[in-house]
C-alpha cells in the first residue's frame, strides 16, 4: 500500500518553507511496503546536503512500517532523468549524499529511496577518474573496426575478431536514423538506432575500404537519388553561377555563409577565412580565372571543414 504523508520541517532562522520534495520508497516487491513522503523543506535545508532528506525519510518510514526497518547508511537517493530529452524513456541516476539539496532537486521533485550504500561526490569523482584513465588506456592500445555499425575493439595489428556490420552508411534524415542498406528498419532516436542489428557477417577491419566514402548520407543525398543524381539548381544559384563564369562554386560559398550565420558563426569570420583561402590560391597560381579561383577556394574550404569534422567524430569516439 502506498502512503503519502506530508509534514513541514521548520528551523528558528527560516520559519517559512521554501521548497517542497515528494520521497518514494518503491524498491520491494511487496507493494504493501511502498511509502510516499511529501516534506516541506526551509530555505537551510535546501542549500545542506541530500543527506538529511534521506535520513529524515527513513525515520519517519520505520516509525509506520516495524517489520521492514531501513537502515540509511544501506540506502540511497535516486532520481529518474529523461535520456536525450525524450520524456517517454528514463533512467535512475543516483544522488551523491553530500550533493546539495538546490543544485540537484527542483521543487516538487519526486525522489527515490534505494537499496544500496550512497556514494560522496569525491568518491564519483575519483571512480569518474579511474574509467576516464581505462578509456585512454583502451583507446591507445585497441582499434576501432572500421565496417559500418560495428562497434568492436581490438588490439592493434589484431587478432581481429568476429563481428556483425552494415554494408553502406546510415541515412540521417529529419528524424528519421536508419542504414542505407536496410532502408525498411528505421529509428527515431539515437538508441533505437544504434541498436539495429548489421546485415552482414565477417571479420573486423581497421583498414578503411575507401578514403572518399561518404560516412553518412542525409536529406542532400536522398534528393539527388530521386533526380536521378543530377543536383536542381535554383533560378537565384543558376545566376550566381552564370556570373562567375559558369561555376557552381559562387552559390555553394553564399549558402554556406548564410548556413554559418545560422550556427552563430559571424559573417566577418567566414569572409576572413574565405579570403584567405582565395590569396593562398592566387599566390599559387596567379593565371587562373574567376570560376576555377572560386573552384579552388571551395575545394580548399571544404577539406578544411571535412577535416574539422573528422576530428570532432574522432574526439566523440574517444570519449564513450
Amino acid at each position: 500500500l502506498s502512503m503519502d504523508l506530508s509534514f513541514e520541517l521548520r528551523s528558528c532562522n527560516s520559519p517559512i518553507a521554501t521548497m517542497k520534495v515528494l520521497i518514494h520508497y518503491e524498491d520491494n516487491e511487496d507493494t504493501e511496503l511502498f511509502k510516499s513522503l511529501k516534506i516541506t523543506l526551509p530555505k537551510k535545508w535546501k542549500t545542506g546536503p541530500v543527506q538529511k532528506l534521506l535520513d529524515q525519510f527513513i525515520e519517519t518510514y520505520n516509525a509506520a512500517f516495524h517489520k521492514n526497518q531501513l537502515t540509511s547508511s544501506e540506502m540511497h537517493l535516486a532520481i529518474h532523468k529523461s535520456e536525450d530529452g525524450d520524456t517517454s524513456k528514463t533512467k535512475t541516476v543516483a544522488i551523491a549524499s553530500d550533493e546539495i539539496v538546490v543544485n540537484v532537486l527542483g521543487d516538487y521533485a519526486d525522489v527515490y529511496v534505494q537499496h544500496g550504500k550512497s556514494t560522496t561526490l569525491a568518491e564519483e569523482k575519483a571512480k569518474g577518474e579511474a574509467a576516464k584513465k581505462e578509456r585512454e588506456k583502451l583507446l591507445e592500445t585497441t582499434v576501432q573496426c572500421t565496417r559500418f555499425g560495428c562497434k568492436n575493439r581490438f588490439p592493434k595489428g589484431g587478432p581481429y575478431p568476429k563481428c556483425q556490420y552494415h554494408k553502406a552508411p546510415p541515412v540521417f534524415h529529419e528524424t528519421a536514423k536508419y542504414w542505407s542498406c536496410c532502408p525498411n528498419k528505421k529509428a527515431y532516436d539515437w538508441e533505437t538506432f544504434q541498436e539495429i542489428p548489421g546485415c552482414e557477417t565477417g571479420v573486423c577491419t581497421d583498414v578503411k575500404e575507401s578514403e572518399g566514402q561518404k560516412q553518412f548520407f542525409g536529406g542532400t543525398d536522398l534528393r539527388e537519388q530521386l533526380a536521378g543524381g543530377e543536383k536542381l539548381k535554383s533560378i537565384d544559384d543558376f545566376n550566381k553561377a552564370q556570373a562567375a563564369g559558369g561555376t557552381d562554386a559562387a552559390p555553394i560559398l553564399d549558402r554556406l555563409q548564410s548556413v554559418m550565420e545560422e550556427l552563430g558563426i559571424e559573417a566577418e569570420l567566414y569572409e576572413q577565412v574565405v579570403n584567405g583561402i582565395r590569396t593562398e590560391v592566387t599566390n599559387k597560381n596567379a593565371s587562373l580565372c574567376e570560376a576555377e579561383v572560386l573552384e579552388a577556394v571551395k575545394a580548399d574550404l571544404g577539406n578544411k571543414l571535412k577535416s574539422a569534422m573528422k576530428n570532432i567524430a574522432a574526439e566523440q569516439l574517444r570519449i564513450k
